[in-house]
């Protein structure tokens, strides 16, 4: 276990916070770290940012999230890793896809090249609001900002051919209905998963999906293998270790 000073707490929305932390590993986009929350566990995060400094992006959504984000400049980070493979980074056009908070791992990967499709409940709950500006279209479920509808909504008037390489992530659900628009289509794609993790180095197998681990061969995934994981989209595993089905 390691730990950094945090630098700065910025506030993206009103529960999303982004922590800066002065770090000096060598990270990826896609790759992920275990904070340890004192008194409440382990959790694994996607470094937002890969540089320096480095930050993780939370939506306080559980007990540790409420924690984390109210971490003050001077306090301590604990962590460990950065754990899993990462995005292949290219030079061409790239489509990022996301809902939520999973642009928070696809962050880094933004640049001028880059056009975002984000997909969120309303428009309250944009983040990195000011670099995605010029290069992003917004669907929301209520219609508050941009295209009222979903990920499909948008992605439909896409021409893929201009693009180089598409990212993906998000809930599952919505990156199984990205896989399914996309799978039959001539297109390089990458897709980042979630799935419960505890231990982050492959002994406790609660990431697992059709028998793949998420923590070491993931959570980075081609198209070409998510079409060899029947189960993406289906089922995962709790953190008590029950299978349980995806709801639509």
């Amino acid at each position: 276990m390691k730990y950094s000073y945090i630098i700065n707490n910025v506030r993206e929305n009103e529960k999303t916070h982004t922590i800066f932390f002065d770090a000096d590993f060598n990270a990826m986009p896609g790759q992920f770290i275990m904070v340890w929350v004192p008194g409440y566990g382990e959790i694994p995060l996607s470094l937002s940012y890969t540089g320096k400094p480095k930050a993780v992006t939370i939506k306080a959504y559980n007990e540790p999230g409420m924690r984390l984000i109210n971490y003050k400049k001077g306090e301590r980070l604990f962590y460990r890793g950065p754990y899993g493979n990462h995005f292949t980074l290219v030079d061409g056009k790239k489509l990022i896809i996301a809902a939520g908070s999973g642009i928070a791992s696809m962050h880094p990967l933004i640049d001028d090249n880059s056009i975002v499709i984000e997909s969120l409940r309303n428009g309250s709950d944009i983040i990195f609001e000011d670099e995605l500006r010029d290069r992003a279209i917004f669907t929301t479920d209520d219609g508050s900002r941009g295209i009222k509808g979903h990920v499909i909504d948008a992605l439909k008037d896409i021409k893929l051919d201009d693009f180089d390489i598409i990212y993906v992530c998000g809930p599952e659900l919505m990156m199984k209905s990205v896989f399914d628009f996309l799978k039959d289509k001539n297109v390089r794609a990458e897709f980042s998963l979630e799935r419960e993790m505890k231990c982050a180095v492959g002994i406790c197998d609660s990431c697992s999906i059709s028998g793949i681990q998420l923590c070491t061969e993931g959570p980075v995934f081609s198209i070409e293998k998510l079409k060899e994981m029947p189960e993406f989209g289906v089922s995962r595993l709790s953190y008590s270790g029950k299978r349980i089905f995806i709801k639509v």
